[in-house]
């Protein structure tokens, strides 16, 4: 069963409990009111209540039900299984593909591979949490490792103590540098680069923050995915015209 991303802030709850009763009814004919408030107070779906009580449910509670409801009817798990599986989902991770198995890293997250675009900036890998131990295993870094990438200002945790999909790129791609002898601390000079060039993608970026309007932050957000995508492929064509002469091109 894939993991869909259930947690987004334009899932606004808008939905009677008889309306999701419905919308769930072709596919599930069995269900009814009852199932779903027992679902609710297994901890599967937290729908908001109205001041009055009444439940309104989002689309991303709807789809969580409708995960709930596919798990137990195709694959007969029981209900702690599938509520360890949402928590997983929750935390951007693949839910485990064997029965006592862990979550899983999702393969596009696992892979550093290929140059980022705009529409990677600040979506799916900082929707990712991990525990120091996930970060240690996925990554395949040792902890005295994973220390010198906190300590060199490559790697931080989120708030919270969980570490994003970022966190996990970076601690494998400089796994893979420590072969030709590379360490953390030959890597600062990397930092110092992103640094300078996040400063200069904030000084396009602020006038249209400061304009404190739904469209100025869109836009604001916009701007800078594009401006990170292009200055990260404007770095690594440097890289890449920089070592031309090293290996006589």
């Amino acid at each position: 069963m894939t993991a869909q991303p259930m947690s987004t802030p334009s899932a606004r709850a808008s939905m009677s409990i008889g309306e999701v009763l419905g919308a769930l009814r072709q596919e599930f004919p069995d269900v009814t009111i009852s199932k779903i408030r027992f679902l609710e107070s297994e901890g599967l779906i937290e729908p908001e209540r109205t001041a009055s009580g009444y439940r309104k449910f989002s689309h991303d509670d709807l789809s969580r039900l409708r995960y709930v409801l596919s798990a137990q009817r195709d694959n007969y798990l029981p209900l702690r299984v599938i509520k360890a599986h949402l928590e997983a989902i929750d935390r951007g991770l693949d839910p485990p593909d064997t029965p006592g198995g862990g979550p899983q890293v999702p393969r596009t997250l696992s892979v550093a591979d290929g140059l980022p675009g705009p529409d990677s900036f600040g979506r799916d890998a900082s929707e990712l949490r991990l525990s120091r131990d996930e970060l240690l295993d996925a990554a395949a870094v040792g902890t005295e490792q994973l220390a010198l990438l906190e300590q060199f200002g490559l790697v931080a945790p989120r708030p919270g103590g969980f570490y994003d999909g970022d966190a996990l790129v970076i601690a494998k791609t400089v796994a893979e540098m420590s072969r030709f002898g590379l360490e953390p601390r030959h890597l600062r000079a990397f930092r110092a680069a992103a640094d300078r060039e996040v400063g200069l993608v904030e000084q396009v970026v602020a006038p249209l923050v400061r304009q404190r309007n739904p469209e100025s932050r869109g836009r604001a957000e916009e701007v800078a995915r594009e401006l990170g995508s292009l200055s990260v492929r404007l770095h690594a064509v440097l890289v890449k015209s920089g070592l031309r002469p090293l290996l006589g091109g």
